[in-house]
């Protein structure tokens, strides 16, 4: 009985444990697996990409701007000072969820911080490639 009610709790421990990673867990997605598999609107993730060259606007300190992959572009809107890295052309990652309208809402963008270098899920995807399968160079301007 004793080994029973400790192998209850115990489960009971572990599922609770597997919930509240679940609720952290924030999954990575490029631009063309939301338009082509799509999200759910309200549910946490990040996005990345290349800032797509004429798609910046600032209305006070709410900035719009466009993430590209190369096959599909996702709009998305930050209303937060962007950190100072951040331009057209460069590669980024942001944080937060698609509202009901399709645009991606910001909660935290991070502009990738050298020439050469892109976190390997942003380059898996430009390069079309599935993330997780190695570090990924880039070349200056590609």
């Amino acid at each position: 009985f004793i080994v029973l009610i400790g192998l209850l709790f115990v489960s009971a421990a572990v599922g609770f444990s597997l919930f509240a990673l679940d609720q952290e867990l924030d999954v990575f997605r490029s631009p063309s697996e939301i338009a082509e598999k799509g999200f759910p609107s309200g549910k946490r993730f990040r996005v990345g990409g290349l800032v797509e060259d004429g798609s910046v606007s600032s209305e006070g300190i709410v900035t719009t701007f466009r993430v590209t992959d190369g096959a599909h572009a996702l709009t998305i809107t930050y209303d937060k000072i962007l950190p100072d890295l951040f331009r057209e052309g460069q590669g980024i990652i942001a944080l937060g969820a698609l509202n009901a309208g399709g645009t991606f809402e910001a909660q935290e963008v991070l502009a990738k911080h050298d020439e050469n270098y892109m976190p390997t899920e942003v380059a898996a995807a430009l390069a079309g490639k599935k993330p997780g399968t190695g570090a990924y160079k880039l070349r200056e301007g590609g």
